[in-house]
């Protein structure tokens, strides 16, 4: 995994880390999945999914600070089976993060994106998704050990924690104590996931960790902005912003996962070419003979 970058790329990233700051800072949550999924335009899904690990770790760091050392206390104790069982789960989404294609990841991650939006969105009711989530998202520490293992899974192979987002949010919170919650939360998974991430061999490139340790400054700085503005901004224009990014990123991610991969018949030889930034794979076999 090896990360190269011209100046017109490093200037793109810390836009799109610091507008995803942005924008955590005003809603509470969407830094990781909306600064991923822009990512993953720009770069190898995988080395984009790693990428973000330091810059999270930072912004929820700042973000923790937002809670009083006897909400730390409290919620810590509160919500301690939700976040031991996503320690677990991330684990292994993390070992599973360098096994997927770039290909298949990119449209998962779009998949993704797009799913987080339909379970977020309030406009168009989902019966299902009410019923599933009366059901699961309950406060006991059966529930939050499914929810956190689940969870956990998803968010360390793709970045997007919107099951653990979602039953934080259930707990009827005030905004300012869901956007420290949640916090609290990722700051324990991304603190275990650059331990894991080193171990797995996702930073096996010493400029990928500089360069993603660097983009933990304009991600914080675009939290503090994003926070001052917070107060300006109604619930559902928070919502929209995050919701409206996501929706078009997922969809370019999709496109881009299914057009990555595509299967050519070249003489007696069946190909398959994956475009995927830097990285290119080809698997051949002999066409049936008749």
């Amino acid at each position: 995994m090896v990360l190269a970058l011209s100046g017109g790329s490093i200037a793109a990233i810390a836009a799109v880390v610091a507008v995803a700051g942005a924008v955590n800072g005003i809603a509470g949550f969407g830094f990781a999945v909306v600064g991923t999924m822009a990512l993953a335009t720009l770069l190898d899904p995988a080395t984009a999914v790693a990428f973000m690990i330091l810059p999270m770790f930072g912004v929820n760091l700042a973000l923790v600070g937002d809670l009083s050392r006897e909400e730390l206390q409290t919620c810590g104790r509160r919500f301690a089976p939700l976040l031991l069982a996503a320690l677990v789960g991330t684990l292994l989404g993390t070992a599973l993060l360098g096994r997927f294609p770039a290909g298949p990841l990119r449209g998962l991650l779009g998949l993704v994106a797009l799913g987080f939006v339909a379970t977020t969105q309030r406009i168009v009711p989902v019966p299902a998704l009410s019923r599933a989530t009366d059901r699961c998202f309950v406060e006991t520490p059966f529930a939050m050990a499914g929810v956190g293992i689940v969870s956990g899974l998803l968010f360390g192979a793709t970045n997007v924690g919107v099951q653990l987002v979602a039953f934080v949010r259930s707990c009827d919170l005030s905004h300012g104590l869901f956007v420290g919650v949640v916090a609290l939360v990722f700051v324990g998974i991304n603190g275990l996931r650059i331990a894991a991430a080193g171990a797995f061999g996702l930073y096996s490139d010493l400029g990928l960790v500089l360069a993603s340790l660097a983009a933990a400054v304009p991600a914080v700085a675009g939290v503090a902005a994003g926070k001052r503005l917070r107060g300006r901004v109604s619930e559902q224009i928070r919502r929209g912003l995050v919701l409206g990014l996501l929706s078009g990123i997922g969809v370019r991610l999709v496109l881009g996962g299914a057009e990555a991969s595509e299967p050519v018949v070249a003489g007696s030889r069946w190909q398959t070419r994956s475009r995927t930034g830097s990285r290119t794979s080809r698997v051949t076999r002999s066409a049936p003979r008749t």
